[in-house]
């Protein structure tokens, strides 16, 4: 009886190890490293400085009935309107001055450009610049003498947005005594 129980203890931890094996064999992992010469090589061994690459699936390398899983969507797939990766004022330049007989000249750098949809606005010193909403490039007129922040922000329809790094310039009077600025 005692033989008996032992057999059967024994077939369930083969078929418990069997499976174990089983799932164990649909994913591997393998490493991947370049050597001095620059040649590349692949092992399932790790070896200092190589890349771990995991692979998953089942590789029957045209043994058994296994058919190619098929292609699943990437998760982290980008919408079609996804908002600009880049986006960055050019001009002016930080702690730029100017004096208040000139213009500002204002230009942004985005990358994507604005899909349908989105909207591109200005704000100086906290307030909007509504004339150059969507504008990539204006003049701002004589402004008076101060300190001004400018920031650029993108906007779409769901409520998502992105925001260029703030600015700060300066407009000073020109001196009587530098006759370059008259």
């Amino acid at each position: 009886m005692r033989l008996c129980f032992q057999a059967m203890h024994l077939r369930r931890v083969w078929l418990a190890l069997g499976l174990l094996v089983a799932i164990a064999a649909d994913a591997a992992v393998i490493y991947k490293w370049t050597d001095a010469d620059g040649v590349i090589h692949f092992s399932d061994q790790a070896v200092p400085g190589a890349e771990k690459i995991i692979v998953s699936g089942s590789i029957n390398n045209g043994i058994g009935g296994g058919s190619p899983a098929a292609p699943t969507k990437p998760v982290n797939q980008a919408p079609a309107t996804a908002l600009p990766a880049v986006i960055a004022i050019s001009s002016p330049g930080k702690e730029q001055v100017f004096f208040n007989d000139e213009l500002v000249s204002v230009q942004l750098t985005m990358s994507p450009g604005l899909s349908p949809g989105q909207t591109l606005n200005w704000n100086l010193n906290g307030s909007a610049l509504t004339e150059q909403a969507n504008a990539l490039s204006f003049s701002l007129p004589k402004l008076p003498r101060g300190t001004y922040t400018l920031t650029a922000t993108v906007a779409d329809a769901d409520g998502g947005q992105t925001r260029s790094d703030s600015v700060t310039f300066y407009v000073r009077q020109p001196s009587e005594l530098s006759p370059q600025h008259k």
